[in-house]
């Protein structure tokens, strides 16, 4: 059977196009490029302390990001520092004396393994500040946070941090709930 010359020509136009379709991979190579250096300049920015779900941080504003530091948790039953349980609140509570005995013994054994580390030796005899985050549940007592404060405090560690969970300003909080009713 013989074709028409319509189906001749198209027969023609598909093998055509048949040998010009070329996957390019050029494109989609700069797309993925510029995505990956995307994702390394602005992965530097977050910073995400570790966050247990028996802990319920206290709400507020903050003016300053936080910085890596030793991580002590405090919830309702536990005292954690760095992942290690060390003591209980209700033992912290029924104890007489302001200093925590096991988190003396655990900050001495942070500090000299991370002088280990780092191999640092100081000529100074004037004590170097270390740094402490506390992540305390809003409902621990405030007694229990005042001991671990000044049992931190006797070690060496006396630039001590709250982590809060963060809030925006009322100015800023007000303008998104403004802009948030003006788009419904």
């Amino acid at each position: 059977m013989k074709k028409s010359a319509r189906a001749l020509r198209m027969q023609r136009h598909h093998k055509r196009m048949a040998k010009e379709s070329k996957l390019s991979l050029v494109s989609l190579m700069d797309i993925f490029t510029i995505l990956v250096f995307f994702l390394m300049v602005n992965a530097s920015d977050v910073q995400v302390l570790q966050n247990n779900k028996s802990v319920e941080l206290p709400k507020s504003t903050s003016q300053k990001a936080a910085k890596e530091t030793l991580i002590l948790m405090v919830n309702n039953q536990e005292l954690i520092l760095q992942g290690r349980k060390l003591v209980d609140v209700a033992n912290i509570l029924n104890q007489d004396q302001d200093i925590i005995s096991e988190l003396v013994t655990e900050l001495e054994y942070q500090v000299n393994r991370s002088t280990k580390s780092t191999s640092e030796i100081s000529n100074t005899e004037e004590p170097v500040a270390r740094a402490i985050t506390i992540m305390g549940d809003k409902s621990i007592p405030y007694t229990v946070l005042k001991r671990i404060m000044q049992t931190c405090a006797e070690v060496g560690f006396t630039n001590i941090s709250l982590a809060v969970e963060g809030e925006m300003p009322n100015e800023q909080q007000t303008a998104t709930d403004t802009a948030q009713q003006e788009s419904v």
